[in-house]
């Protein structure tokens, strides 16, 4: 991402031009870092939570936490991504979905799946999540 990015700053501003697929490169290529960065988040436990609520607890009481938390909501959301936007995928792929713009990228259903591929990647993040969160209750017993 970072030399796509050079390449289009350099082109614009040394030589006035630029590619509209380059564009569209950077804008997919974020797209898939912030949906695969998700499941990085959840392992690393540095996902969105309220910390001020969540930090005056015990461990035993933050694993409790954890674990019902991804269970009841992290998990039926994956899944719930992942199974709904089958369509969405292949009504692209079956339609050989281009960009709009004249110039731009071909194949955008190879960005359209990085939608329900993430999100089962945060389906399988979350499942060991909840493991590592069984295990922290096991070793405070």
């Amino acid at each position: 991402m970072i030399v796509n990015v050079f390449f289009d700053v350099v082109l614009r501003y040394f030589f006035s031009t630029t590619f509209i697929w380059l564009q569209e490169m950077e804008w997919h290529l974020f797209a898939i870092m912030f949906l695969f960065g998700i499941s990085y988040a959840i392992n690393e436990e540095s996902h969105v939570r309220v910390d001020f609520l969540y930090d005056n607890h015990t461990p035993k009481t933050k694993a409790y936490i954890n674990i019902f938390c991804t269970i009841s909501f992290l998990i039926p959301f994956a899944l719930f991504i992942v199974f709904d936007s089958y369509d969405f995928v292949y009504d692209a792929y079956d339609y050989s979905e281009i960009s709009e713009d004249p110039g731009g990228l071909t194949h955008r259903w190879i960005i359209k799946f990085m939608i329900p591929l993430s999100f089962a990647f945060i389906f399988a993040m979350s499942l060991l999540y909840i493991k590592t969160n069984i295990t922290k209750l096991k070793e405070q017993k």
